[in-house]
């Protein structure tokens, strides 16, 4: 369970887990929700940005690290992903790059 101070626990859902993961890559600066429709779980009273979850696929969007290549960050997600897709497609988006970090 996770805690936000004085507000109650919050319960640690699989988009969390998820997005835990894909924040664990060193090539990730942060998650990204933009987008028509938003890359986002919605959740009681909150929502997991970047955290996308179906039956048949993981979709998560991200803001990259300056210099990182694409194709080395996905492969990065994709491992990170892989203990928690369970037969899951995994889509990366790639939705920006940091340039101020």
């Amino acid at each position: 369970m996770a805690t936000t101070g004085k507000d109650p626990p919050l319960e640690v859902t699989e988009a969390d887990t998820v997005a835990a993961a894909v924040l664990g890559c060193a090539g990730v600066a942060r998650m990204h929700a933009g987008g028509i429709p938003p890359v986002a779980t919605y959740l009681p009273g909150r929502r997991v940005a970047g955290v996308r979850l179906t039956d048949s696929a993981i979709e998560v969007a991200v803001v990259a690290r300056p210099g990182v290549r694409v194709p080395t960050l996905d492969t990065e997600v994709r491992a990170a992903l892989a203990p928690l897709a369970r037969g899951r497609a995994v889509d990366v988006h790639v939705a920006d790059i940091d340039m101020e970090g």
